[in-house]
């Protein structure tokens, strides 16, 4: 789906389409060990790495439909951090960011999160925004769970950052978790009722050569 490049605004946040004039800033923020450790950025980051991201990455992702990449700033126009919406399957977009050294602790990014959420949820028809980060990426995850993301569990070798793959966390934000419909009638799976199985097969807890049942019959 191409879209147009849109702003989104907060009473605190700009949220708009990087632009070349941005790239010194986009570089400096990226200097921090942090960031380079936590998210796929190359490192070391280069000024030529930000001016390719911000002239054909970014752009790319608009036109495609396939990324929606913001630059989050303040009404003066300083640079907070950035955030994309990745397209991942009909319907689900991922969240990813990061936030400037000198502007974290001010719930900017969880703001954002949340402006750019309900921006997926009614202007995207997408009904399931999820959150990954590196297992250890405890700020990331304040993040999320601040912005009201269900913890949904661990992911084995999901995440591929310079050259090596790591185990991370699931999280995602439903519509209705926003006081939103969705594109779809969602049901939730009932609760397990008090007695019924795990779901493991008989095979994989029985040992080799006992073909008994657990009641012995």
């Amino acid at each position: 789906m191409e879209l147009e490049p849109v702003t989104l605004t907060t009473p605190r946040l700009v949220l708009r389409p990087l632009d070349p004039r941005d790239a010194d800033a986009v570089h400096t923020a990226a200097q921090d060990p942090d960031v380079q450790r936590w998210t796929t950025i190359p490192s070391p980051y280069l000024p030529e790495h930000a001016r390719s991201f911000i002239e054909l990455l970014a752009p790319e992702g608009w036109a495609t439909g396939s990324m929606f990449t913001f630059g989050v700033f303040l009404p003066d126009g300083t640079l907070t951090g950035v955030l994309s919406l990745t397209m991942r399957s009909p319907g689900t977009a991922e969240v990813g960011f990061w936030a400037a050294k000198e502007h974290r602790g001010h719930g900017y990014t969880t703001e954002a999160v949340l402006t750019s959420a309900r921006w997926a949820f009614t202007t995207l028809s997408v009904d399931r925004v999820e959150w990954r980060a590196e297992i250890g990426n405890t700020a990331s995850r304040a993040v999320a769970e601040k912005a009201g993301f269900t913890q949904e569990g661990t992911l084995r070798s999901a995440i591929h950052n310079k050259g090596v793959r790591r185990d991370c966390w699931l999280a995602a934000l439903l519509p209705s978790d926003l006081g939103l419909p969705s594109t779809a009638p969602y049901i939730p799976a009932p609760s397990r009722p008090p007695g019924a199985t795990t779901g493991r097969s008989r095979a994989a807890t029985t040992p080799p050569g006992d073909t008994t049942s657990p009641s012995g019959v």
